[in-house]
């Protein structure tokens, strides 16, 4: 399963890559919340070839270098504004809540291994 997700994510960038659309990137250490879990790999897939989502939330790198992380509904993603933007998605989730609750677990988590939030160096 995971192999044929990697197919996935390979062939996605490089059509993304040769029509000038924006650039996902997909951390190797990808949280994905328990109502996700099943639907992952089509999610992914969704989201690589822009397709409309329901109820999916990204948790990716801060736009604002002054924040940790930003939260946003997968559909997002398909505004023009990100035609021209890389993302770097390291969770996702089922609803807000759900991506709530995923983004303090990923926080716990990077201050119990590292000491400190920098979740940037954690997740690269």
């Amino acid at each position: 399963m995971v192999i044929c997700g990697i197919l996935i994510f390979k062939e996605a960038i490089q059509i993304q890559k040769r029509l000038g659309f924006l650039m996902i990137l997909w951390s190797s250490r990808l949280y994905v919340g328990d109502k996700m879990k099943k639907k992952r790999d089509k999610v992914v897939a969704s989201i690589n070839y822009r397709e409309a989502t329901f109820g999916v939330y990204c948790i990716a790198f801060a736009s604002n270098q002054s924040n940790l992380f930003d939260i946003m509904e997968a559909n997002q993603l398909l505004f023009p504004h990100y035609l021209n933007t890389d993302v770097q998605i390291v969770g996702l989730a089922q609803g807000k809540q759900e991506a709530l609750k995923l983004v303090q677990d990923m926080l716990m988590e990077v201050y119990q291994i590292t000491g400190e939030f920098d979740v940037r160096a954690y997740f690269t």
